[in-house]
C-alpha cells in the first residue's frame, strides 16, 4: 500500500500546530458533514514535523453530543472498512444503552462507505463518519433511522493554528489553508511556513 508523507517546517516566529484536514465529500443524507483536524502536531519556531499515512479506510463513531465546530471528536470505535468489500455497517444501541457498530458486511454500494443508523440510536448523542489511516477525517450527526453514504475522495489541506487531532472544523471559515496534491510517483511533499506566516508547499 502506498505511503504518503508531508513534512511541515515552522520557519516563522510563532508557536502553534500544523494540521491536515480533508474537505468532506457530499453524502446522501440530510444534515451537515463536518471535516476534522485529521492529523495535528504542535511545532515551535525552527522545528519540523512529518505526517505519514496510507489509504486504508475505517468507520468511526464517538459520543459527541451535538456536533458543532470547535468540539473535539475522539473516536470511541474505529472499524476497518473497504469501499469495495466491507463497506456497510450499522450503528446500534444495546439494552444497556451502549452504542456500537454491528453487522459489518459488503452489502453497501460499491465504491462508497455506508453507515445505517438503527431506530434505537439516541438523537444528538453520537456522531459517525469515516477515517483514513486509523484517524477520523469527517463525521455527521447520528440520528435514528438514517443512512449515511460516504463516497470518499482523498484530498489534503494543511494549515497552522491552535488545533488538536479530532477538532471539528468550520471549513467555510478557515483562512490560510493550502491544498497538498499527490500523484503518480509523487508521494512526499513539504509545507514550509515562513516569517510572513504563509505556508508554501513544495
Amino acid at each position: 500500500m502506498t505511503m504518503y508523507t508531508l513534512t511541515c517546517k515552522n520557519n516563522s516566529e510563532i508557536e502553534g500546530s500544523f494540521a491536515i484536514f480533508q474537505k468532506a465529500p457530499p453524502i446522501t443524507m440530510p444534515g451537515d458533514v463536518f471535516s476534522l483536524a485529521w492529523f495535528a502536531r504542535p511545532t515551535t519556531p525552527g522545528s519540523t514535523v512529518t505526517f505519514s499515512w496510507s489509504l486504508d479506510y475505517s468507520f468511526v463513531w464517538a459520543e459527541t453530543g451535538v456536533v458543532v465546530p470547535g468540539i473535539n471528536f475522539s473516536a470511541t470505535q474505529i472499524m476497518p472498512a473497504d469501499p469495495n468489500e466491507n463497506n456497510y455497517v450499522e450503528l446500534t444501541v444495546d439494552s444497556y444503552q451502549a452504542t456500537s457498530f454491528a453487522n459489518e458486511s459488503g452489502s453497501g454500494s460499491v465504491g462508497s462507505l455506508t453507515i445505517r443508523q438503527l431506530a434505537n440510536v439516541v438523537p444528538n448523542r453520537t456522531a459517525v463518519g469515516v477515517g483514513f489511516s486509523g484517524s477520523p477525517a469527517y463525521v455527521v450527526q447520528a440520528a435514528p433511522n438514517m443512512t449515511a453514504v460516504f463516497t470518499p475522495y482523498p484530498n489534503y489541506w494543511v494549515l497552522f493554528g491552535n488545533y488538536t487531532s479530532g477538532d471539528v472544523m468550520d471549513v467555510e471559515d478557515i483562512t490560510g489553508a493550502v491544498e497538498v496534491t499527490y500523484g503518480g510517483a509523487l508521494t512526499s511533499r513539504t509545507a514550509t511556513m515562513g516569517l510572513d506566516n504563509r505556508i508554501i508547499v513544495t
